[in-house]
């Protein structure tokens, strides 16, 4: 039967296998995270719709892959975009269903603490991210696509 410190280690030794460890041998932490993209593409569709982008954004689409990396090009995050949510492009009521809109995409994440972020689509190059720590909705990394 194992002595008290061998299962002291045994123990220690998965709960570090499990957390994870980076190259310093400590685990480093993540926050949680919105990633807010929002491409003015100005299609006209109802607000609230799922969406994608279009004309020159068709590449910003539910099951894009992306890549989150750090200003040094660090893989942090990847995966699949999510489908976009259509948002009106102007604050008054027009009196139609359909409207100008853009497509806003939200991807939670978590991400270590960084000094810079940008996310990488497809094989397109990588767009900006602004930290927006006092966003209404929690802290945010944020682009408007031109």
């Amino acid at each position: 039967m194992p002595s008290v410190g061998r299962k002291l280690l045994i123990m220690v030794s998965v709960l570090l296998a499990a957390v994870g460890c980076d190259r310093g041998g400590a685990a480093e932490a993540a926050s949680p995270v919105t990633v807010r993209v929002l491409v003015r593409d100005i299609n006209i569709r109802a607000a609230g719709v799922d969406c994608a982008g279009t004309g020159p954004y068709v590449f910003l689409h539910r099951t894009a892959q992306y890549r989150l990396t750090d200003a040094d090009g660090g893989t942090l995050v990847s995966g699949e975009l999510p489908a976009g949510t259509a948002v009106a492009a102007f604050e008054e009521d027009l009196g139609v269903e359909r409207v100008p809109t853009y497509c806003a995409f939200a991807i939670p994440v978590r991400v270590p603490e960084r000094t810079a972020y940008r996310l990488a689509v497809d094989d397109r190059p990588p767009i900006e991210l602004t930290i927006d720590r006092d966003n209404a909705e929690g802290p945010s990394l944020v682009a408007v696509v031109p």
